[in-house]
């Protein structure tokens, strides 16, 4: 069967131009202001909440990294989108804390009470390639005023380090603690 050419042609404008038009659509919708932008006048304090999956039993170094691509993809997307929080957050410290949680799913459900509350949110999916199942969400950012951030994420614990590792730091915090001796 042989299709006209001023069909093809035609069809291939329509599609080009829907392309065109939903490329422009997201362009603009990545443009706009977050509504967080509004809260940086009124509120004081902003911070950001990692929360962790526990239940994929993760090693410290992949948590690490897991929590290093959810600080900078809310990074990125609150850049240009809310400048007036970001450095409202950066005069605040730069406040970031860890939890964990204990499923996948009730990570949706805190996204889904951040997403009501029109705070930021970013979720790391790993792909797979070392400790976790491909398509897992594993960290899951959230940005805003204290306050808010608090009711989404305020029930859960806070990760803490292994006990060698604070064993460690009491021995760096010792050692510093010494040489400020030795410099005054």
């Amino acid at each position: 069967m042989r299709i006209p050419q001023g069909f093809a042609r035609r069809w291939f404008r329509r599609l080009s131009k829907k392309d065109t038009q939903t490329t422009d659509d997201k362009r603009k919708k990545n443009n706009r202001a977050l509504e967080i932008e509004e809260l940086a006048d009124t509120f004081d304090d902003f911070k950001m909440v990692l929360v962790v999956r526990n239940d994929l039993k993760m090693g410290e170094g992949r948590i690490a990294a897991q929590c290093s691509n959810a600080t900078l993809g809310l990074y990125k997307k609150i850049l240009n989108r809310a400048p007036k929080s970001l450095s409202r957050w950066e005069m605040c410290g730069q406040v970031k804390v860890v939890v964990k949680i204990e499923s996948e799913a009730h990570m949706v459900v805190l996204q889904e009470r951040a997403k009501s509350l029109k705070l930021p949110t970013h979720t790391v999916i790993d792909v797979g390639r070392t400790q976790i199942a491909p398509n897992s969400r594993t960290v899951m950012a959230v940005f805003g005023p204290a306050e808010l951030v608090d009711f989404v994420t305020g029930g859960l614990k806070h990760c803490h380090w292994p006990q060698r590792n604070i064993a460690m730091f009491r021995h760096f915090v010792a050692a510093a603690d010494a040489d400020d001796e030795f410099n005054t």
